[in-house]
């Protein structure tokens, strides 16, 4: 049986254990925490991820745990609606909406279909040798046919490997997240876009609420108190964002800088190493898309893996499948990301002047500029006698 080691814990480490487990591969999955740790509060898994999920028999577990979007859109900080659609069209369209949730709960469902076998917990990695598929240890070498690198979005790996890439760049704006109990407010799926400010409310299951806020900043710049940098910012805007923002615990709110590729990988792959998620794609949040690129890139790896123990085999056609596709999310994320910063008040204006009235134009409009992302279909379940070859992009 081949081998495979995946370096990193998180969505995209997971998947691709789970993915390759069923292709037929022996898996151990590192990570270097003591335990998996439900940082980022809640994610997003949209159409894309959940069909990829699918072919793992994982998406109607994921489905049950998280909440679907009943009403999504863009509003301004009064609260006047720019743009909008509904989980029926979503259905309609891609045949699933967007289901919003913890993602300490997506970690739980992927480690389940893991195994606690293969799960290595507290094991920092110290150096891989691509050619002979080595992972150096603190407690010894490993030896593999495949290594996954899933080590995030500053990945030793990737900076080891392709030592002449620039590596992720600074966005512009930095983020918070948090968690809040509903207490009985309305709550409708929602973003709210200011003068470079931008404001995101979902409800998740067990009536908690999702929150997330970006704004301008320099990197690295020192906010201590999280709620109320919010409130200072967010206070007068639409409700229910002032009273979200009274009711978070200031301790349990998350900040971090916003990194980004500005140019692409050569490649996804280095002799026996393959990239996934956030060591091969780091994007901002705008598309909702990180966490289920890594999916894809998780499923499509296992699906070209499968019945090809010499990885030099399978990893061309890896990066030959991922690199453009996941490429173009990311710009697509970086454009949206730079609408948001906009301050000029003009300029605002303009956007949402253009948006409302492209929306107007076209009701269909949110839904259909993401057929691209959203309309990916994965390769049939690994090991099918009937698989087909991998979907074209989009």
């Amino acid at each position: 049986m081949p081998k495979a080691v995946v370096i990193g814990g998180g969505v995209g480490g997971l998947t691709a254990g789970v993915a390759l487990r069923r292709a037929g591969w022996d898996v151990t999955v590192l990570e270097r925490a003591a335990h998996l740790a439900p940082v980022g509060s809640g994610l997003a898994m949209a159409p894309n991820a959940l069909k990829a999920l699918d072919a793992l028999d994982l998406g109607d577990r994921v489905r049950r745990l998280g909440r679907f979007e009943g009403q999504a859109g863009i509003r301004r900080p009064d609260g006047r609606p720019l743009v909008h659609t509904t989980d029926d069209d979503a259905q309609a369209r891609y045949g699933d909406s967007v289901v919003v949730m913890l993602r300490a709960a997506l970690l739980d469902v992927l480690a389940g279909a893991l195994g606690e076998a293969r799960l290595r917990l507290g094991v920092t990695v110290s150096g891989v040798d691509a050619a002979r598929g080595v992972v150096r240890t603190g407690a010894g070498d490993l030896e593999a046919d495949l290594v996954v690198a899933a080590d995030g979005i500053h990945s030793a790996t990737r900076k080891a490997l392709f030592a002449g890439h620039p590596g992720p760049a600074y966005s512009g704006v930095t983020a918070w997240r948090g968690l809040v109990p509903r207490a009985g407010l309305p709550i409708q799926s929602t973003e709210t876009w200011g003068k470079g400010l931008l404001f995101g409310v979902h409800l998740l299951a067990g009536d908690l609420v999702y929150v997330y806020a970006t704004d301008v900043s320099p990197a690295g710049a020192v906010h201590e108190d999280g709620r109320e940098e919010l409130l200072r910012r967010f206070g007068d805007w639409h409700e229910p964002i002032p009273a979200l923002l009274r009711a978070a615990d200031p301790t349990r709110i998350i900040r971090n800088d916003i990194f980004s590729f500005a140019t692409p990988l050569p490649a996804l792959h280095s002799g026996r190493v393959a990239f996934v998620g956030d060591a091969a794609h780091p994007m901002t949040p705008n598309l909702g898309q990180g966490a289920c690129q890594a999916i894809e890139d998780a499923v499509v790896l296992a699906h070209l893996a499968a019945g090809s123990p010499a990885a030099e085999d399978a990893l061309p056609a890896y990066t030959a499948a991922r690199l453009d596709r996941t490429w173009q999310v990311v710009r697509r994320s970086m454009t949206i990301c730079r609408l948001t910063k906009v301050r000029n008040a003009p300029a605002v204006r303009l956007r949402d002047l253009a948006m409302s009235t492209a929306a107007r134009l076209r009701p269909d409009l949110m839904l259909r500029s993401m057929d691209e992302v959203l309309g990916w279909r994965p390769p049939a379940p690994t090991g099918r006698k009937d698989a087909p070859s991998i979907p074209s992009d989009g």
